[in-house]
């Protein structure tokens, strides 16, 4: 029998995901504008203040993303609560969802130390330097939960690791170069946010002078690694084997190659406007779907094949 549960927990899964990346967008938003210390040194509360009276434009953007931070919060926890109310011990995707909640958390906890330190706004310190990337990481993780979770609950086979040490270290590797790229990405915004260039050769020459900020000096790793990861994801998973009836597995190969491409051209075309504010958010938004289509695919070629078993919801 099909051990897929209820339809509507998986899209509320899907739902969930989709909402954390646009929270993940808004948050960008913050520190693109530099709203970040708009509540103050505050959290969870603004400025001493459930409810700010009259706000300013940075207080409103920091509180819209405090509010929707906290709603994402909200929808983990009760996509938790649904998943052991309704999936018996033993499916993935109670781990899948307990992790999302585990990272959320975390997620929250980064995001208020980065208030309460003043690591916000136009802070040039190591310390944010330090935390900015792993801020990324730990979302890119929490992304990772929540597709697999989703993944799970429509359908998608456990993980079997046994006899694929090969396919598994090709994929950890991916993971792994995507996540250091991200952290880059991190860094490269942060830079960018803090020391605007006024043309592109002025920004270049930031780039290789040895009197401006390490910020700035670090930038052009992040173009570098992340041709690197295109080529990598691309020849990588043409080697990955994914079962003939995995329509999802083998739609989000696709997708990896499709967004790759579309993400290097991105890269260059926010190197050659300056790192608009809209174009590093596009930039992010297509770094996410990209990242998720990479899960999805590491599922796929990593799945359990296909046997008859019992039903694993509970009726």
């Amino acid at each position: 029998m099909n051990a897929t549960p209820r339809p509507g927990l998986a899209r509320f899964a899907w739902f969930v995901l989709a909402y954390n990346v646009i929270v993940i967008l808004w948050g960008a938003y913050v520190r693109a504008t530099g709203s970040g210390a708009g509540c103050g040194a505050h959290w969870p509360l603004c400025n001493g203040e459930v409810v700010p009276r009259a706000p300013s434009a940075e207080m409103l953007v920091e509180f819209s993303h405090r509010v929707s931070s906290g709603l994402a919060l909200v929808a983990v926890i009760v996509l938790v609560v649904w998943v052991w109310r309704q999936v018996a011990a033993g499916h993935p995707a109670r781990r899948g969802a307990a992790a999302s909640l585990v990272f959320i958390i975390t997620e929250a906890l980064l995001g208020a130390g980065l208030v309460l330190f003043r690591l916000v706004a136009h802070d040039e310190s190591l310390a944010r330097a330090m935390v900015m990337p792993l801020h990324l990481a730990n979302t890119l993780i929490l992304l990772l939960c929540l597709t697999l979770t989703a993944h799970w609950l429509s359908g998608g086979a456990p993980l079997r690791l046994k006899g694929r040490a090969r396919v598994f270290g090709i994929l950890v590797a991916l993971l792994v170069l995507f996540i250091g790229v991200g952290k880059s990405g991190a860094v490269a915004a942060l830079g960018d946010t803090l020391y605007p260039s006024r043309s592109l050769l002025d920004g270049i020459q930031a780039d290789v002078s040895s009197t401006a900020s390490l910020l700035l000096r670090l930038r052009i790793l992040h173009p570098a690694l992340g041709v690197v990861l295109a080529a990598a994801l691309v020849f990588g998973l043409a080697a990955i084997p994914i079962a003939a009836d995995d329509r999802r597995g083998r739609m989000a190969r696709r997708a990896v190659g499709v967004l790759a491409a579309a993400q290097v051209v991105l890269g260059v075309m926010n190197v050659w406007l300056l790192a608009p504010v809209w174009m590093q958010l596009l930039h992010l938004l297509v770094a996410d779907l990209l990242w998720i289509a990479l899960v999805l695919t590491a599922s796929g070629a990593l799945a359990e094949p296909a046997v008859a078993g019992p039903d694993l919801d509970r009726r």
